[in-house]
């Protein structure tokens, strides 16, 4: 069978199994759990997936809920990336429901067409909003030697390229002493006073790099009443930059060193603690980027390309990208629509986009068949 007779193959069987795509995409929108406590999400792929005779490996890199399914025996090996962890107070508001139901199809259809050409694996990958398993899991070879990895992420628009932004994020804690602020003979160490500096010396510290940067946080204890010095003050900041090296070795250093000069500064003390691990920058693999743009249009649907260096948000896919070549396109589910929003997750769980997550699931089968 030639190569467009296994694509036509596999987007029929990605058109038989729409009902189920529909209903995992659906519970898990019904059903949103955080990350690292995707029980029921991980049980249900796990499930579908030893149905159709996947081989599953459970409790991946430390995480209960990461897993990996493949099936056949010799071949390239590709990977259809899964997630499924939910937002707090919104749900599905990054549409990683779509993203599940879209790889489990993909990976279901292109073992179904490759046989022992090559060997389908999905993997389940959770917590991207939070500590990101997918960078445990990187370090841990969990990619290495894949001839792809592949996932498909909801968005307003078809795109592919780009990057996403390598992050570090940071918490700050400035430690001074506590005392009543009409006090006569103690003033106290006002560890707020510090934060306050912190904060404002990043926003000029930001116009000393060569690299675009970004340098943004909030202020998460300040103080236990109005009439004391407040001895301890934290926050939480998002460091990123256009690469992981850029960001380790010039951005990072730089932002310690602001840190204990205003320490030296107010007499106050100063301990930096990164909260979340390092989200390397993503890096699209050229040749998979054609490949998926062109079964795409094959589909009926337009492809913007986005310059290199356009970076919007991060990700630890860009870990994986740094182990195996790696793609990362956005799949339009509706005009206008910003992730991270109500908007967003009604539009997660809507009958257009059960509809179109078939798309997704199509482009990487067929993708993966571009591979054989």
């Amino acid at each position: 069978m030639d190569k467009q007779a296994l694509k036509t193959k596999a987007c029929r069987e990605i058109d038989a199994m729409a009902p189920e795509l529909a209903n995992i995409s659906l519970f898990l929108h019904q059903n949103p759990e955080l990350g690292g406590q995707e029980v029921q999400a991980a049980r249900l792929l796990t499930t579908a997936a030893e149905r159709l005779g996947f081989q599953v490996r459970r409790n991946i890199s430390g995480y209960p809920t990461a897993f990996i399914a493949s099936k056949g025996s010799q071949g390239p090996h590709v990977a259809f990336l899964a997630e499924y962890d939910a937002l707090p107070g919104l749900g599905h508001a990054c549409g990683h429901n779509l993203i599940a139901a879209m790889s489990f199809g993909a990976a279901a259809a292109f073992a179904g067409v490759a046989g022992d050409q090559a060997v389908s694996c999905l993997i389940g990958c959770p917590a991207e909003e939070t500590s990101g398993a997918k960078v445990a899991m990187a370090a841990d070879g969990v990619f290495d030697g894949l001839a792809a990895a592949l996932i498909v992420h909801p968005a307003d628009r078809n795109q592919l390229g780009g990057t996403a932004y390598a992050t570090h994020p940071l918490q700050v804690t400035f430690t001074g002493r506590a005392a009543h602020v009409a006090g006569k003979t103690d003033k106290g160490v006002n560890a707020l006073d510090a934060l306050v500096m912190f904060y404002q010396g990043l926003q000029q510290l930001r116009h000393t790099f060569t690299q675009q940067t970004i340098l943004a946080g909030i202020f998460t204890r300040t103080g236990v009443a109005p009439n004391i010095v407040p001895a301890v003050a934290e926050g939480k900041f998002t460091i990123r930059a256009l690469s992981a090296d850029y960001l380790e070795h010039t951005v990072l250093p730089a932002v310690n060193r602001l840190a204990d000069g205003i320490a030296l500064a107010t007499g106050t003390t100063v301990t930096t603690v990164h909260y979340e691990p390092l989200f390397k920058e993503l890096i699209n693999d050229v040749k998979l980027m054609n490949l998926f743009k062109a079964n795409m249009e094959s589909l009926g649907e337009p492809v913007a390309l986005l310059e290199p260096d356009e970076a919007d948000g991060s990700t630890d896919v860009g870990n994986v990208s740094h182990a195996a070549p790696t793609i990362h396109p956005d799949l339009s589910i509706g005009p206008g629509l910003t992730a991270h929003t109500p908007e967003f997750a009604l539009a997660a769980g809507s009958v257009f986009a059960q509809q179109r997550l078939l798309v997704g699931a199509k482009a990487m089968a067929m993708t993966a068949i571009d591979l054989l």
